[in-house]
């Protein structure tokens, strides 16, 4: 038994594709099958049942992987004393980090980041936070930097900071004459909204309520520019998260309306697993993301926080 058929299973358990599972551990497929196919005849059992579509562990296998986790985990935390002992800040950190966020919250740190750590390789990935929270548990990511909470007892939720709604509104809605708006002002049926899966969409209708749509034009984006696109070129609003703000053109910024105080906010952290090895490498990410966010924002606390629901 080696340590490297055991990543083999773990990544066939987690794709149940060996065509997949081979891609991510830059294998061919024939190599990884031929490894699993060896450490079940050394073991004396089958790992997976290869006539389901997806492939799916049997039941001694699943036992056989939860261990495999915990007996790689510890590999990996023998690599970490060692790097510690030798103060050693190297090795690589995956980082998933939503839509929502990382066009805006990147470019603060991740220059600077780099610079102040230039052995440390980051792997930066875009996604959904569901897909996040599925990585981060099948140790596909180390962290990831979503919105929370998420009520997922596997993963550790470290609050970053706060982040304010604010609205972004076509001259001619009613809204635009307002100096503040309030939440009871909006109404669901004169808001852009993003696609389905995006955590910031539900944010955004839970703030409004539930009202019908207009049917006569429904268009939904994955992008939060397009959707300001569409209330320059077409009518209503939507809603912003006030990073999206930061250094907007004038013409962009006399759309933007805050909220009356308490204005609602979301609650942005850094996630990683509770069996998370890299501990310095994500308490050095942390500290760089909060030594370069906006002053107003650091001080910006928890209340009316807009949970997200699936």
């Amino acid at each position: 038994m080696t340590i490297t058929q055991l990543e083999y299973v773990l990544s066939l358990n987690t794709f149940r594709n060996f065509a997949k599972a081979a891609k991510n551990c830059y294998v061919t497929q024939p190599t990884l099958s031929m490894q699993v196919k060896k450490l079940e005849d050394e073991l004396g059992i089958i790992l997976f049942d290869r006539s389901k579509k997806p492939v799916l562990p049997t039941d001694i296998g699943q036992k056989i992987i939860e261990q495999a986790k915990i007996a790689l985990g510890e590999v990996e935390k023998i690599k970490e004393l060692i790097r510690a002992q030798k103060d050693e800040l190297s090795g690589t950190l995956r980082i998933g980090i939503i839509p929502t966020l990382s066009q805006y919250l990147l470019p603060l740190f991740l220059t600077k980041f780099m610079d102040k750590h230039p052995s440390v390789q980051l792997v930066m990935e875009e996604s959904l936070s569901e897909e996040i929270a599925f990585k981060l548990n099948n140790d596909l990511l180390d962290v990831g930097i979503i919105v929370t909470p998420m009520s997922n007892n596997n993963l550790i939720e470290t609050p970053l900071f706060y982040e304010s709604f604010v609205g972004y509104i076509n001259d001619r809605h009613p809204l635009a004459q307002k100096t503040k708006i309030e939440v009871n002002d909006l109404k669901l049926e004169d808001m852009w909204l993003l696609k389905e899966g995006h955590c910031f969409r539900n944010q955004m209708i839970n703030i409004c309520g539930e009202h019908s749509r207009n049917d006569r034009l429904q268009f939904e984006s994955g992008s939060l520019n397009t959707l300001m696109t569409m209330v320059e070129q077409q009518s209503g609003y939507t809603l912003l998260p006030e990073l999206a703000t930061i250094n907007l053109p004038d013409n962009q910024n006399k759309k933007i309306r805050y909220f009356k105080n308490p204005a609602p906010r979301r609650e942005v952290s850094i996630v990683a697993h509770r069996s998370y090895i890299k501990q310095k490498l994500i308490g050095l990410l942390k500290n760089e993301i909060l030594e370069n966010l906006p002053p107003h924002l650091k001080n910006q606390k928890g209340e009316q926080v807009i949970e997200w629901v699936n």
